[in-house]
């Protein structure tokens, strides 16, 4: 499938709002499925960028060079934070020490570790709440997505959200079904801590 823009020298790289024509003087075209000019620049690992986000803005004014979830200032793409903390029954963790501490603790609980703007942490959001109310140990939830480094060596994540459950060593034993119901939850933290 040839784009429309392929004829008027855009470049093939990424989505319809990434085929912006670089150098912009149009000195460097893509016709007939090849490129004509000097396309080393374009084509160089990591310069694709330079041509993404053209005149677009952040909230504050800055310009955009990356996606807005890589960004300093750059837009908020969620409304507010999971499990909030005067109206949740799951417990927050505000830092990796006091997520070491709970590991610490000596006491058996279940530490999900989520991402705001993620949509399958969302989606969850309601079945994990259920699930602290009924549950017989504590359940925490961690902000794993500003401390990648920490969550990937502690807890098991590679990916939002990764439900833990910490055993009474310390351990963290990862959930790795799908399937976020609060019966789900239940039969994990049982079979796991018996």
């Amino acid at each position: 499938m040839e784009r429309k823009g392929y004829a008027k020298g855009y470049p093939p790289i990424g989505d319809a709002k990434d085929t912006i024509p670089i150098p912009e003087d149009g000195s460097v075209r893509f016709a007939n499925g090849k490129f004509e000019g000097d396309f080393t620049e374009w084509l160089n690992y990591g310069l694709e960028r330079k041509g993404r986000f053209v005149g677009l803005k952040n909230a504050d004014g800055s310009t955009k060079t990356e996606c807005g979830i890589h960004v300093s200032g750059a837009e908020k793409t969620w409304d507010r934070d999971l499990w909030e903390v005067e109206l949740s029954s799951v417990k927050k963790v505000e830092s990796s020490e006091s997520a070491l501490e709970v590991k610490k603790s000596g006491k058996p609980s279940v530490m999900v570790v989520y991402a705001p703007w993620c949509k399958y942490s969302q989606d969850m959001e309601e079945e994990l709440e259920k699930f602290a109310k009924e549950s017989s140990v504590d359940v925490y939830s961690f902000r794993g997505d500003e401390v990648r480094d920490f969550v990937q060596a502690e807890l098991n994540t590679n990916s939002f959200p990764t439900v833990n459950v910490i055993k009474s060593d310390g351990t963290a034993v990862k959930y790795d079904s799908e399937v976020r119901t609060v019966d789900a939850f239940k039969e994990f933290v049982d079979k796991t801590l018996a």
